[in-house]
Formats: structure tokens, sequence, C-alpha cells
């Protein structure tokens, strides 16, 4: 397990991940990840091939390794369209050009934890993808169980958007993940606040107007009710007065919502 000494006042400082790291880098994915990431991920990531990273070092380490890695961050960039998350940034198709940065791991070392090192290694991802005109959003996953890190994401604004089932397979067991998102120049919901406002207003307003139209109609309805009774009443009535002269039967009955008298 890596467990730097931390100095009574550590000096974190960042710093793109070098070749020189390569080993340490790999210690550290193995000591906190339970998935194991080929020798070629590594390579790709001290090298820069196609991913982009940080480290974190601490420049007042007692044992001198000042410039030994503590932590870092690994993320890569995509083309939106072909992302999973394409239906939840409002994606312009005509720009075939628009981008999103995928953070692939994070880590810290245990001993160096709860001193604010994960937070400002997502600033860093941030601020990068803020810098890039074509980046709409950095989004990560984050393992169901792992209640730290998703706390760590919320604090930090990012939106648990989904809940993959059985996203992991680790030691063949199934797992699911969190998809969290963070927006970025001016990426957005395809459905805005105002565009959500606006919908909410609009059920509001049918709600209102369905329940007034059934009130109506029940109120109508009502009327027309008591008028049609009121009438079989009155027929009855002088139908009765006349029954022994006439000798003709009345009837009231219910047929629907109408009533006819015989």
């Amino acid at each position: 397990m890596v467990n730097p000494k931390v100095s009574t006042r550590p000096a974190i400082c960042y710093r793109p991940i070098r070749p020189s790291d390569l080993e340490i880098l790999e210690r550290i994915h193995v000591n906190l990840f339970p998935i194991r990431y080929e020798s070629t991920f590594f390579q790709d990531v001290v090298h820069g091939r196609d991913i982009v990273s940080w480290g974190a070092v601490d420049r007042n380490r007692p044992d001198g390794r000042s410039d030994e890695l503590i932590g870092f961050v690994t993320a890569r960039i995509v083309l939106a369209r072909e992302s999973e998350i394409v239906d939840m940034i409002g994606c312009d198709s005509s720009k075939a050009d628009q981008t999103l940065v995928y953070i692939l791991t994070l880590g810290v070392a245990e001993t160096y934890r709860n001193l604010g090192i994960a937070s400002s290694l997502i600033r860093e991802v941030i601020k990068y993808s803020s810098s890039i005109p074509t980046c709409r959003a950095v989004y990560l996953h984050v393992i169901a169980y792992n209640n730290p890190a998703i706390y760590l994401y919320k604090k930090m604004a990012f939106k648990c958007i989904r809940r993959l089932q059985g996203f992991y397979l680790i030691n063949g067991q199934h797992y699911d993940s969190y998809l969290f998102l963070y927006y970025v120049n001016g990426g957005r919901s395809p459905c805005s606040p105002v565009e959500l406002l606006t919908a909410v207003i609009n059920y509001v307003r049918r709600g209102f107007k369905s329940v007034t139209a059934r009130l109506l109609y029940k109120n109508e309805d009502t009327k027309s009710t008591r008028s049609r009774w009121a009438k079989c009443k009155e027929n009855h009535s002088l139908v009765t007065a006349t029954h022994n002269k006439r000798n003709h039967a009345v009837q009231c009955t219910p047929s629907g919502s109408d009533y006819d008298c015989v």
C-alpha cells in the first residue's frame, strides 16, 4: 500500500503526469481500485496518448520524495455525438465537432485524503474542459457503493443523471454505476429551467381547464337532470289527477343519463 509520509504543513502542487511517474501511477491504481487496468492504459497516460492527466505532489514531504505522485486524475476527450450522454446535453446535430471530457480515473493516496486534493484535481479538469470551445460537459461513472465519491461529485455540482444496472463486472460480480455530469461552455440539458417551468405551467393550465370543464359539465348535467325530473314529476301529477278518468299508467324510468316519462 502506498503510504507516503505527510508533513505537518503539506505543500500540494499539481502538474502533468510524466513517463517517470509510470511505476507509482500503476501502484496507486492497484491499491485504490478493484478494477485492473492494462499496461497500455498507463503507457497512454504517461505519454499523453489521447489522455490528459494531472498529478498531485507534496513539496514538503519529510521523506524527500517531493515530486512523487500522491494523487491523480486522468481524462479523455470524446465526440459528443458518439457518447452515451448525447441525449442529455442538448447536442446540436448540425455541429459535428462538439465534444465532452470523460474522467477515467481519480484517486488520492489514503494518508493524503480530506485535504481537498480530489476536489482540486476535478477543478483542473473542469478548467481544462472550459478552455475547449467545443466542449459541452464533463462526465464520469462511479460505482454505486462509493459513497465518499458520490458525495464529492454532488458537492461539486455534478448532476447524477442515470443509474446503470450491472455496469461494472468485478471478480465475477456485477455492480451498478451512477453517471454524473457537469455542464460547461453553455452545455445544458435538452430541457432548460425556463423550458421546464413553461412545461409545468402549461401542464397546470391544462389540468385546471380540464377540472373546470368537468365541473361545468357536472353542473349543467345536474341542472338538466333536475329539469327532467321536475318535468317528469309534473307530468306524473297531471296523469295521476286524471287517472280515474283516463285510466293511463305513468312510469319514470332512468335510461343512461336521460329520463323518459311514459
